[in-house]
């Protein structure tokens, strides 16, 4: 580790934590268990999660869709503070649970427009909730709340808080690059607002609820064990949730490869210990992570020093803290949202394809107005339906006649005036559940045809949805008295087919792994039906003659 990748992270960790000072704060009021219940849960989940977890700065604490869960189950508890904090620690245990199975993993499959959406979603949220603070006003803890109020907001503005704000904001923007490498601007902002409404004596609102007091070890009541398993469960898959987000999105930055289950397992030990001091659940918080990447922040030891650094401000600053002007904080929080919003990606929406616009968007308001956690859900389950949408436009019938040249002329004139037709048709695509439907309509175009040799050309297993298509297909072909010669390209999906009964629309001679197999056999097949064609031709003529002589 050489000094650079420390001063990074020094600084990064300061970052951190003056950000989630204020917002574990509020936070810890929100739910109702108290501001320092906040901070405790800030301060150990960052110390122990940095400690047990990967190597990146992953900045955990309370976060807002924690907060607002956790402040609805206290409320139905009747806010009873032991049961709640026996909820904690029951999820904490969960969490620990879920990082020894391979659920964290499928994290990876989350498509970049869901990522982008959630990114710049939380990037105009951290902008919203700042507006009410900047002007001088007590912050609200939603964009929607924030909106219903702004006509209150604007009309009670702190002319001394806007001048702070805008004061620190511009240095935040213009100090030097030069500078900056060395000292953040967010500490020039924090130190010179904090003098400057000292120097004049500004009646503004500041950081308040510090009272320098030790976390103690506090009483859990599972006597309700059951109904409070269903709500710890429900915390852990949120934690998690939001955590996995925040580390897929760390992880992006970083170009560093995360540990899926390392990263829950630390998050459940931080979680753990927080509630046994009486410290609100939390998660990895995507604002503090990205801000303090962007200043310099490269491992865990960020994370475990923005714990000590909570832990200092609890015990020792909390006059000192207790006198930064929230009208700063809010102007260094505006500036972590614009830096949190995906720029790279707007930069491409002219060229960026059409679903992949929506799924961006869906997300991105999603996120704002409804729930963070919410808007993930739906931008998987979007996008896996466009996907499986390109998938199922993809999967074509590809269909050729197959021609006998060792049949008569006599015999092709017959084929043709019957139009009875070998012919080979090939799924090529993906079969499955998105392309089923597809393929059957497809298939109506080969009525009237006599053979047909159907080749699956994928070596993937069928889910059931293509397979009770098939058997469609086969039904309504046999009721057409087509005969099907059906050709794998493995024994491992005949005997999924097996398994599922499937053999019985076939019989196990119409059954193949080539094609040239099932062709000869086609055929085969077609001869006999020539021969018989003939043999009643010419006894058709006989009669005729015969009749005719006489």
């Amino acid at each position: 580790m050489n000094i650079r990748n420390v001063s990074g992270d020094l600084i990064g960790g300061f970052i951190g934590a003056t950000i989630a000072l204020p917002q574990a704060l509020a936070f810890g009021t929100m739910t109702g268990a108290g501001a320092l219940s906040g901070l405790y849960g800030a301060m150990f989940l960052c110390f122990f999660s940095g400690f047990f977890g990967v190597n990146v700065p992953i900045i955990s604490g309370p976060t807002g869709p924690v907060a607002i869960i956790l402040a609805s189950i206290y409320a139905g508890l009747g806010g009873n503070l032991s049961a709640l904090w026996a909820v904690l620690f029951l999820a904490s245990i969960f969490q620990i649970i879920l990082s020894f199975t391979k659920i964290p993993n499928l994290v990876k499959y989350v498509p970049y427009p869901v990522i982008s959406g959630f990114m710049n979603g939380v990037g105009v949220i951290l902008i919203i909730l700042q507006i009410a603070p900047f002007l001088g006003i007590k912050g609200y803890p939603t964009p929607v709340s924030t909106f219903k109020h702004m006509h209150y907001i604007l009309g009670n503005i702190n002319t001394e808080a806007l001048v702070i704000g805008l004061l620190s904001l511009g240095i935040l923007i213009y100090t030097p690059k030069i500078v900056k490498k060395y000292i953040p601007s967010e500490i020039f902002a924090l130190i010179f607002g904090t003098l400057f409404a000292q120097a004049y004596k500004m009646d503004i609102p500041t950081i308040s609820g510090l009272t320098g007091e030790l976390p103690s070890v506090v009483s859990a009541d599972f006597s309700n064990i059951i109904h409070i398993s269903s709500l710890a469960l429900m915390i852990a898959v949120i934690c998690s949730t939001e955590s996995l987000m925040t580390g897929l999105v760390v992880s992006s930055l970083t170009k560093k490869k995360i540990n899926n289950q390392t990263l829950i397992f630390a998050q459940g030990i931080g979680n753990s210990i927080a509630s046994l001091f009486g410290g609100i659940a939390g998660a990895g918080a995507t604002m503090r992570s990205v801000a303090a990447i962007k200043t310099g922040a490269t491992t865990k030891f960020s994370t475990i020093f923005c714990g000590v650094l909570i832990l200092l401000a609890i015990l020792y600053g909390d006059e000192l803290v207790n006198m930064v002007p929230m009208a700063v904080l809010a102007a260094i929080l505006i500036r972590v949202g614009y830096n949190i919003i995906d720029t790279k990606f707007l930069k491409v929406l002219h060229y960026a394809p059409k679903e992949d616009l929506i799924v961006m968007f869906l997300v991105f308001f999603l996120t704002i107005f409804h729930d963070i956690i919410f808007a993930v859900g739906v931008g998987i389950t979007l996008s896996a339906m466009l996907f499986a949408k390109q998938l199922a436009d993809k999967t074509t019938l590809n269909v050729k006649d197959v021609e006998d040249r060792e049949i008569t002329k006599l015999e092709k004139q017959l084929h043709d005036e019957s139009d009875y037709k070998i012919r080979v048709v090939h799924i090529q695509g993906e079969f499955f559940f998105g392309s089923a439907t597809q393929i059957i309509s497809q298939f109506e175009d080969l009525l009237g045809t006599k053979h047909i040799i159907l080749c699956y050309d994928s070596d993937r297993r069928l889910d059931i949805s293509a397979i009770f298509a098939l058997e469609d297909i086969l039904a309504r072909l046999k009721s057409q008295d087509i005969k099907v010669y059906l050709v794998l390209r493995n024994a491992e999906i005949l005997k999924q087919l097996d398994e599922l009964n499937f053999k019985r629309q076939l019989d196990d001679e119409h059954i193949f792994f080539e094609e040239i197999d099932a062709i000869r056999e086609a055929k085969e097949e077609f001869r006999k039906y020539i021969k018989l064609e003939i043999k009643q031709a010419e006894n058709k003529t006989r009669g005729f003659l015969f009749h005719f002589k006489k």
